[in-house]
C-alpha cells in the first residue's frame, strides 16, 4: 500500500477501503481452496480480524418507511463510527442524504484534527503479518445467505442490462461488486459442494438444489417487483446469464464482462447510465 500511494502521490489523496471490494478479492484468490470457504456474505463484516486488519492498514435512506430509514441511518452511524475509531480520516456514502449523519460522526470523534495519521491505532497497523490479512473469518453457510446471492445478483444483473450500475436493492444500494461476491461464493460453494448449517444442516450445495432456489427466487422477484415490471425488464436475461457464470468450469474473472458482450450484441446501440 505504501508504495502504491508513492507512485501516486501527486494524483492521490489516500487509499479508500472496501468492504465488499477486499472480499470480491479474497473470494477470487482462494477460488481454488476448498478450505477458504467464507460463511454467508452478510456475516462478513469490518468486525472479523481479516477485514479489521484490512481496515487498519489502509446503507441508504428510505423516505417511504420510518421505520426501515430509522434502522438504516442507525446502521451507517454505527458504520462510520466504527471507522473514525479505526482511525480513517474520511468516508463515503452512496447516497447524500447520509452525508449529515457522517459529517456528525467524524466531527465529533475528529476534534479539530486534520487527520489521524498520528493515532496509536496508525502505529499499531505496522505489526500486522500476512496471516492477519488471510486469516478466515468465523461464521455460517446458511440457505438464506445463499438464496439472498442469487436474488441480489440475478436483480443487480437486471438493472445492469439497462444500463443501471448501482441499484437499490432491501435499503441499500448495491454496486457490482456486490453482485460479483454473490457470484463468486455460489460457484465456490457449488464447486465444493459446501454443506450449509442452521435448520438444513448437513445439505450439500450442489446444482439440484442451486436450480431450484433459482426457480423459487425468480418467482419471489416477480412478487416483490410486479409482474409487468418483470416481465418488461431483463431478469430472464440476467438469470441465464447468473447460473452460467455459477456454474462455469472455471471462474471467470469479472461477470460484467459477460454481461457487457450480451449488451453488444443484443443492444449495439444506446446511451448508458453506467
Amino acid at each position: 500500500m505504501n508504495e502504491i500511494l508513492y507512485e501516486l502521490r501527486d494524483h492521490s489523496v489516500g487509499l479508500n477501503c472496501g468492504r465488499w471490494d477486499y472480499m470480491f478479492s479474497y473470494l477470487k484468490t482462494f477460488q481454488a481452496h476448498p478450505d477458504h470457504l467464507l460463511s454467508d456474505r452478510v456475516q462478513v463484516g469490518m468486525a472479523q480480524h481479516f477485514m479489521r486488519s484490512y481496515s487498519d492498514l489502509a446503507h441508504i435512506p428510505n423516505k417511504d418507511d420510518p421505520t426501515a430509514n430509522e434502522a438504516s441511518l442507525e446502521f451507517v452511524r454505527k458504520d462510520k463510527l466504527r471507522e473514525v475509531r479505526a482511525g480513517h480520516d474520511g468516508t463515503w456514502v452512496a447516497h447524500p442524504g447520509l452525508i449529515p449523519i457522517c459529517m456528525e460522526v467524524f466531527n465529533s470523534n475528529m476534534a479539530d484534527a486534520p487527520n489521524q495519521i498520528h493515532s496509536m491505532k496508525r502505529q499499531d497497523a505496522s505489526v500486522l503479518s500476512e496471516e492477519d490479512l488471510l486469516q478466515r473469518p468465523v461464521g455460517v453457510r446458511t440457505m438464506e445467505g445463499f438464496r439472498l446471492n442469487t436474488r441480489v445478483g440475478i436483480q443487480y444483473l437486471a438493472n445492469w442490462l439497462t444500463g443501471v450500475g448501482c441499484v437499490r436493492l432491501y435499503n441499500f444500494m448495491e454496486d457490482a461488486a456486490v453482485a460479483e461476491i454473490s457470484r463468486v461464493q455460489n460457484w465456490q460453494w457449488l464447486k465444493y459442494e459446501a454443506e450449509l448449517d442452521g435448520d438444513v444442516r448437513g445439505v450439500k450445495v450442489n446444482l439440484e438444489l442451486f436450480g431450484r432456489v433459482v426457480e423459487e427466487e425468480m418467482a419471489r422477484i416477480e412478487r416483490e417487483v410486479g409482474t409487468e415490471k418483470f416481465m418488461k425488464g431483463m431478469y430472464k436475461e440476467a438469470c441465464k446469464l447468473f447460473i452460467k457464470q455459477c456454474t462455469a468450469p472455471v471462474l471467470d474473472d469479472f461477470m460484467t464482462l459477460d454481461a457487457y458482450n450480451y449488451i453488444v450484441i443484443h443492444h449495439p446501440i444506446g446511451s448508458s447510465r453506467l
